[in-house]
């Protein structure tokens, strides 16, 4: 059986992917990057916006429209918290919710009546990761989250706090590593969050990664900024942890982070960023921002605008914010007009767009360690322009022959030139 496999959404999505890939294929079935030619597909579902909820139900009726003979498997926050509505659509075979995701795979199996064939399950060939072309893999090591922002709806979906054992992740990231894979990411709904209910924390997984695994590049995904202490900040002396953190800031205006109920002033997030470039210069921060959240008054807006300014954030994730039945903010007075949410978030992303080519233009001449994917784009008849990452964070891109490749290579390499989408590099093997 050949296997299709979807996702909108978070890096937690994407690890979700990447578990279910591998199991289907211990079960004997092949993943394609094919949807036409699936005999199974699964959509890992969002919902954090409406808008993402309007995505998700797209994309499942285009999945169906494009091949209407495939048994269509839906899963995710989108499934879940409209679950009845999920089943409804047209082609959906089958809806598996968050609480479940663990089980996917099996209860795909049982309840659609799919047989296995155990015999390929030990055939060699392209393991999940690379088949669906990916040159890094998210490993999930958490679900859930303690806290409850006013605007979030995820927590809702995703239920309470459950992190995966040391002895499971270490295992998972031996064996991907095994399998050729260079850099891994760290995921979960609330990464920060890691091992609370097994006496735990995530500077205790981290530590036990790079003592126990000889992946050479590790990196962390979302985290709260309110849960960086000491030791967090040590664990960066080791080159193997890339200097880069995503920290939702979501605003820049004290008095919207009280009615967000986030657990962060601007001027302890401030300290958090000043620390961390102090161990790095380059150390790439990025951030969310909610534009347009209720009650946003214009000296609010503005406030953040120079906060989110004066941190210089190497780019920024802008979000308008819809209301979502079930949260908090859904109720709060004073729901900002569409007009100034949308005059704001265009006057945020011009700032988001100088950001970060400044961010880009600090590391030019910087030499860096490039891991490089297996895309490329073809320059002229004899040429390929192929694209990867520095620890940092920043996409690189250089012109090669097309006789050569480095795909999934390490390569060292200097930042040359800024362009809008990338950064090109003279390669300095």
């Amino acid at each position: 059986m050949k296997v299709h496999l979807k996702t909108l959404g978070c890096r937690l999505n994407e690890a979700e992917l990447e578990t279910w890939a591998q199991a289907f294929q211990k079960s004997g079935h092949q993943i394609t990057r094919q949807a036409e030619s699936a005999n199974l597909i699964v959509i890992n579902s969002c919902a954090v916006t409406q808008d993402a909820a309007r995505k998700s139900r797209h994309l499942i009726r285009k999945v169906h429209r494009e091949n209407p003979a495939a048994k269509l498997v839906v899963s995710g926050c989108y499934a879940t918290l409209n679950k009845e509505e999920a089943e409804q659509l047209l082609g959906v075979d089958l809806v598996v919710s968050n609480k479940d995701k663990d089980q996917l795979v099996e209860l795909t199996l049982t309840e659609l009546n799919l047989d296995t064939m155990p015999s390929m399950s030990t055939e060699p060939g392209a393991i999940s990761l690379f088949t669906r072309g990916r040159q890094r893999a998210f490993v999930k090591v958490q679900d859930g989250c303690r806290y409850r922002c006013t605007f979030c709806i995820v927590t809702v979906a995703r239920g309470e706090e459950k992190s995966r054992t040391v002895q499971e992740v270490v295992a998972e990231i031996n064996a991907l590593y095994q399998q050729n894979i260079n850099e891994i990411i760290l995921t979960g709904v609330h990464l920060g969050g890691y091992g609370s209910e097994l006496g735990l924390n995530l500077v205790d997984l981290i530590k036990a990664i790079l003592e126990q695994t000889d992946v050479p590049r590790i990196r962390l995904g979302s985290l709260e900024p309110w849960e960086l202490n000491e030791e967090f900040y040590q664990l960066f002396d080791n080159p193997r942890i890339m200097p880069h953190l995503h920290l939702p800031l979501q605003s820049g205006s004290d008095a919207v982070l009280r009615r967000m109920a986030r657990r962060c002033k601007t001027e302890e997030f401030a300290d958090m960023v000043a620390r961390l470039r102090r161990i790095n210069p380059l150390f790439n921060i990025t951030t969310d921002i909610i534009v347009g959240f209720p009650g946003e008054t214009e000296e609010e807006w503005q406030e953040s605008l120079e906060f989110i300014q004066q941190v210089g954030f190497g780019q920024l994730h802008i979000f308008t914010y819809s209301p979502r039945e079930g949260t908090k903010a859904a109720a709060l007075p004073n729901p900002v007009p569409e007009s100034i949410k949308k005059q704001r978030s265009q006057q945020l992303h011009k700032l988001g767009d100088e950001m970060r080519l400044r961010f880009y233009e600090v590391n030019l001449g910087k030499q860096f360690r490039v891991l490089w994917e297996g895309y490329s784009e073809s320059v002229g008849t004899d040429r390929q322009r192929v694209f990867g990452y520095t620890p940092n964070y920043l996409k690189v891109a250089s012109v090669i022959s097309k006789d050569k490749s480095l795909e999934n290579k390490t390569t060292l390499a200097i930042l040359k030139t800024v362009n809008d989408a990338y950064v090109l590099v003279e390669e300095a093997e």
